[in-house]
């Protein structure tokens, strides 16, 4: 386990593991992820993300986007021991997508982005698209509540240390 460097909490120690797991997982088996109830949904790293190195004075942040890149540079920023620090992630469950940014210090979420609403509703009941965007939200939230306790459970298990080293040779690997 890592110690956390002066500043970082362990809870930012955590996030930045998440989402180091959950990139390297979105890029080996995107769609072997389940919620709940044990319904099948896909999740990607979008071509957006922050990592960041150092401590102090000596910190350093890089962000890596563009549609083009494969995101080689970020993926060499954490062979060089940079952690993720925010990312940008695409959830797919039936027919619904949802984009957000997720912020490894806090779990913050940001720019969540849900399914386009039916205005059509809208007419007969005007709560009904409140109550419909709560509900987008709500699932969004749940699958990533699913993906995050995946991750704690292999966190704490015995098979952390060969996840760890089958990461570290996800990041060596050339395309």
């Amino acid at each position: 386990m890592n110690m956390p460097l002066s500043g970082e909490s362990t809870d930012s120690i955590l996030g930045q593991e998440f989402l180091t797991w959950l990139w390297y997982q979105s890029d080996t088996a995107p769609g072997a992820f389940t919620d709940g109830d044990g319904a099948p949904f896909a999740v990607s790293m979008e071509q957006r993300i922050v990592v960041q190195g150092g401590e102090g004075d000596a910190r350093e942040t890089a962000s890596v986007s563009g549609s083009l890149s494969p995101l080689r540079e970020a993926r060499f920023g954490l062979g060089m021991g940079k952690k993720v620090s925010r990312a940008l992630i695409r959830l797919e469950k039936d027919e619904l997508a949802f984009q957000l940014t997720l912020k490894a210090e806090d779990f913050g979420l940001g720019s969540l982005k849900t399914p386009k609403l039916d205005k059509s509703d809208s007419d007969e009941d005007p709560d009904a698209l409140l109550l419909e965007k709560f509900y987008l939200m709500e699932v969004c939230v749940d699958l990533l509540d699913s993906l995050y306790a995946r991750f704690l459970k292999l966190r704490l298990s015995p098979e952390w240390q060969k996840e760890v080293a089958d990461m570290r040779q996800w990041l060596t690997r050339t395309e």
